[in-house]
C-alpha cells in the first residue's frame, strides 16, 4: 500500500490515516471551533477528549444541540463487536459516552453484537461471541455507569425487542446501496448483509433523537441508518466520532483485540502491561541517548506520548510538560515509557476492581424484552 493510503471500514483498518481525507471520503464534518463552543454552552466545559481532537468529526451534532437548546432531550447508544477481550482502545467512545450521559442526564443503551462478530469472524462461534460479550460488558459497567440510566443489550439474547425495528430498516434497504457502502461480493454472507438493520434497531428504541459516541470506522453502517431514518418516520441519528487508536506497534492501523503483542488488555497484569510497553511501544526517540538529547523525539509518533494524550493523561498542563521535555531531548523514551506504564497500571487497578464488583451488577444492566 503507497504511504499516502489507508483503509477504514467496520472491519478493517490499515495504513496511516489522514483525519481530513477521511472527513471528505465519509461525508462527515469537522468539529469546530463554534461547535465546542456550543458543547461547552450546553454541559459547562469542554472535555479533554474534545479539546485534544480525539473526538474530531460528526453528523448533526449541530443540529441535536439546538433542539436540545429548545427543550428537546436526546438518548445515548454506543457498543462493541465482542471478538475477544476488551482493550483499552475500546473505551474511549465508553468513557465519553458517560460524560455525556452524566452531563445531559440520559439513558444510554450500549449494544454487544455477538450475531455480528459471529457472521464477521469465520473462526469464531456464536457461543464464544456470546460470552465475549457478557465479558465485555463488564468492563463497560466498571467505567461507574448507573443501571437505573443505562441498559446493555445483547443482540442474540434481545432479539424480540430488536427484529421488529429491524425489520422496519431492512424492508427500507437496498442491497445495492448496501453493497456499494460496504463492498460485499456474492461471497458475502447473508448475515453480513441484513446485520446493519439490526445495528440500526437500538437507535430508534425510545422515541426521541439519538446520539452514537464510536470510533470513525463504524461510521459507515449509520450512514445506512441516517437515508433510513426519514423513511421509517424517525430522526436521524447524530453521531460523534473518535480516531482510531493505534496499536502498540505505532502507525498504520488501530489495537486489535486479536494481536496480542501490539495490544493492552483491561485484564493484564503489572507486569504484563510493563512488559508490552517496553518491549512494542514504537518510539519517536532518536537511536543513542546522546542523539535524542541533542536532536529530541518526535510525540507526534511515539505510541507512549499518543496513549497519554488520547487516554491516560487528562490534565493539559502536564500533558505538555511531556510533549515539550521529550521534543527536546531532556525526556528519553524509557523515562516516557515509564510515566505511560504507571499511569495505565495505576487505571488498571481500579478498573479491575470495579470490573470484579461488577459481576455482582450484571442482572441489573441487560434489558429486559
Amino acid at each position: 500500500m503507497p504511504s499516502d493510503e489507508f483503509i477504514v471500514t467496520p472491519w478493517h483498518v490499515e495504513g496511516d490515516i489522514d483525519y481530513d481525507k477521511l472527513i471528505k471520503q465519509f461525508g462527515t464534518e469537522k468539529i469546530t471551533d463554534p461547535l465546542l463552543k456550543k458543547i461547552e454552552k450546553a454541559t459547562g466545559e469542554i472535555h479533554f477528549m474534545l479539546r485534544r481532537g480525539i473526538f474530531f468529526s460528526h453528523r448533526d451534532l449541530g443540529r441535536l444541540l439546538d433542539e436540545y437548546e429548545k427543550g428537546k432531550k436526546f438518548f445515548l447508544y454506543t457498543g462493541r463487536g465482542p471478538s475477544g477481550h476488551t482493550h483499552i482502545g475500546h473505551l474511549v467512545p465508553w468513557v465519553f459516552a458517560k460524560w455525556l450521559q452524566e452531563k445531559f442526564d440520559t439513558n444510554i443503551y450500549f449494544q454487544l453484537t455477538d450475531d455480528e462478530k459471529f457472521f464477521a469472524k469465520q473462526d469464531l462461534t456464536l457461543e464464544q461471541t456470546k460470552n465475549f460479550a457478557y465479558e465485555n460488558a463488564l468492563d463497560f459497567i466498571a467505567l461507574g455507569f448507573k443501571p437505573d440510566k443505562t441498559k446493555i443489550i445483547i443482540n442474540t439474547k434481545n432479539i424480540k425487542t430488536l427484529y421488529p425495528i429491524a425489520a422496519e430498516v431492512a424492508k427500507k434497504t437496498n442491497f445495492s446501496n448496501t453493497k456499494a457502502v460496504f463492498g460485499f461480493t456474492n461471497e458475502t454472507n447473508i448475515g453480513m448483509i441484513f446485520y446493519t438493520s439490526l445495528q440500526s434497531a437500538p437507535c430508534f428504541i425510545e422515541d426521541r433523537p439519538v446520539l452514537i459516541p464510536l470510533g470513525v470506522d463504524q461510521d459507515p453502517h449509520f450512514r445506512i441508518t441516517r437515508d433510513v431514518a426519514p423513511r421509517i418516520g424517525r430522526p436521524k441519528p447524530a453521531l460523534i466520532h473518535n480516531i482510531m487508536i493505534p496499536s502498540l506497534a505505532g502507525p498504520g492501523g488501530k489495537m486489535s483485540a486479536s494481536d496480542e503483542s501490539g495490544t493492552i488488555y483491561t485484564t493484564d497484569s503489572p507486569e504484563a502491561v510493563k512488559k508490552k510497553i517496553n518491549k512494542y511501544a514504537f518510539s519517536g526517540g532518536q537511536p543513542t541517548v546522546e542523539e535524542h538529547r541533542k536532536i529530541g523525539g518526535n510525540p507526534d509518533v511515539d505510541v507512549s506520548y499518543q496513549y497519554l494524550r488520547i487516554f491516560f493523561e487528562p490534565d493539559d498542563k502536564k500533558l505538555k510538560v511531556i510533549h515539550d521535555d521529550y521534543k527536546s531531548g531532556k525526556l528519553l523514551t524509557g523515562e516516557l515509557k515509564a510515566i505511560l506504564i504507571e499511569k495505565v497500571n495505576a487505571f488498571l487497578k481500579s478498573h479491575q476492581e470495579e470490573r470484579e464488583k461488577a459481576k455482582s451488577q450484571l442482572d441489573k444492566f441487560l434489558f429486559e424484552d
